[in-house]
């Protein structure tokens, strides 16, 4: 199967510890390039991390972010240093009763100091498999989201590869009409002279004129091409290269059509088997 180069998707956990997210996405690009923004409490993670990726994409810009809240800042339980607090207090009314009352401590004044609410401390080491944990889950979504962008951009360059094909045929059904028609033409052109010049010589003149615009090796490259592309889509895996070559070849025989062109419909089936290619090598572009 092949996959897009482009794709999004995002997973959170949520425990004791608090909540970790962990999104991913990527655009085009020719090689493998991965981006990490994680927090301080995971930056020890961010090596498996991409090694995890560079097992698995061959290709793209990848960025991958993860974002950590602790339980207290979601709303957990206060834990309250009650022995610090009633010490702090007993100062404070002690202060308070050597200043006669100048300035009083409310309980907000008290909460605000150093460490009379404790936070609890984080088990590194759990918060980091679970942020591990997300990631596998947010990379699956992330790998199915490319294979199915993968298998509708292959779709439709086989849709553009059968519009090619029919136009190959146009043109193999046409030619010998082509030739014959050109063969009269010449004939013709070449009636007033003819008793000037050698009989087989002349047919010579017209058979190599035949040749040149004979267009049957181009078009029977073109099907080996086309038919080329139909085996690496089958094949899948990273196959966005090869793609990309396979359009260059048919972009070559292609013109060569075209410059051999002796007629409009010829002419025009140069041109839009150009069109097709174009289309297709826009949608190669996204292919891993």
């Amino acid at each position: 199967m092949i996959r897009s180069m482009t794709a999004f998707a995002r997973s959170e956990i949520r425990g004791d510890s608090g909540l970790i997210a962990c999104e991913i996405r990527s655009v085009n690009h020719r090689f493998l390039e991965p981006g990490f923004r994680l927090p301080e409490a995971l930056r020890d993670i961010e090596f498996p991390l991409r090694e995890r990726l560079r097992q698995t994409l061959t290709r793209g810009k990848v960025d991958v972010q993860c974002r950590y809240e602790a339980a207290d800042a979601l709303g957990g339980t206060i834990e309250l240093d009650r022995e610090l607090a009633a010490q702090l207090v007993a100062a404070a009314a002690e202060i308070d009763h050597m200043t006669r009352h100048a300035s009083p401590l409310n309980a907000t004044d008290i909460l605000r100091l150093p460490g009379v609410i404790r936070s609890r401390e984080t088990d590194t080491v759990a918060l980091q498999a679970t942020a591990l944990q997300a990631f596998e889950q947010a990379l699956t979504q992330f790998i199915a989201m490319r294979e199915r962008e993968g298998a509708e951009l292959g779709r439709l360059i086989e849709e553009r590869l059968e519009l090619m094909m029919a136009e190959v045929e146009k043109v193999r059904v046409r030619m010998p009409g082509i030739l014959a028609h050109y063969r009269k033409r010449l004939l013709e052109r070449l009636v007033d002279i003819k008793n000037e010049l050698n009989g087989e010589r002349l047919e010579q003149e017209i058979i190599l004129f035949a040749h040149k615009i004979d267009v049957t090796e181009e078009m029977d490259r073109l099907t080996t091409h086309v038919g080329e592309i139909r085996r690496v889509l089958a094949e899948g895996g990273a196959v966005g290269r090869r793609l990309d070559f396979l359009m260059q070849e048919l972009n070559r025989e292609a013109n060569t059509l075209g410059s051999k062109s002796v007629s409009a419909d010829s002419s025009l089936s140069s041109v839009e088997l150009k069109v097709l290619i174009e289309q297709m090598r826009e949608q190669i572009q996204n292919i891993e």
